[in-house]
């Protein structure tokens, strides 16, 4: 999975095509991310001991992480991911439209 937790991705369809957003957390297991404030669901939840006060609860629900495109920093498009060795001989995430480290 090519996406990772911070990334800014732009949803590519569904009920929220078009939305920019930041990537909360990543779920590589089942190929999903937590977008915030995309794909919000209405949680009703009771008084317990860590949380003293109940009702309703906004959740960000996972979504597939086939739906959304990286944002590259440098040229502000939604963009494809590639693979290349830096100095150091780490591997780095790059932009396929304008070259830039990700």
């Amino acid at each position: 999975m090519r996406v990772r937790k911070g990334d800014r991705v732009i949803v590519r369809s569904g009920k929220y095509k078009g939305h920019r957003s930041e990537v909360v957390r990543a779920i590589p297991q089942e190929h999903k991310v937590v977008l915030e404030g995309v794909n919000v669901a209405k949680r009703h939840s009771k008084p317990t001991a860590r949380t003293y006060q109940g009702g309703i609860i906004d959740k960000f629900m996972p979504m597939p992480v086939s739906n959304v495109s990286l944002l590259c920093r440098a040229c502000g498009e939604p963009t494809r991911v590639g693979y290349k060795a830096d100095e150091q001989g780490r591997k780095v995430r790059v932009c396929k439209k304008c070259g830039a480290e990700l």
